[in-house]
């Protein structure tokens, strides 16, 4: 996923775990569902994760994809 799109559903879906379900992350998504990203702890922890380009899919690759690798 390119960054942009990641970080919008990160930030406006990321209390609801939506970008953990994307990302494979299912039971860390159900988690972040019942709590509100843990009590927006954990939410604003994978936006800043998502921005700098650390946030990785349950296999463990980036979920970030550079523009420039795209071509």
């Amino acid at each position: 996923m390119e960054k942009t799109p990641a970080l919008l559903i990160t930030i406006f879906l990321g209390e609801l775990g939506i970008h953990r379900f994307l990302a494979g992350k299912i039971g860390t998504g159900i988690l972040w569902l019942c709590t509100g990203g843990l009590c927006g702890i954990g939410w604003i922890y994978d936006i800043i994760q998502v921005a700098t380009g650390k946030f990785t899919k349950a296999d463990g690759t980036p979920w970030i994809i550079e523009s420039d690798s795209l071509n």
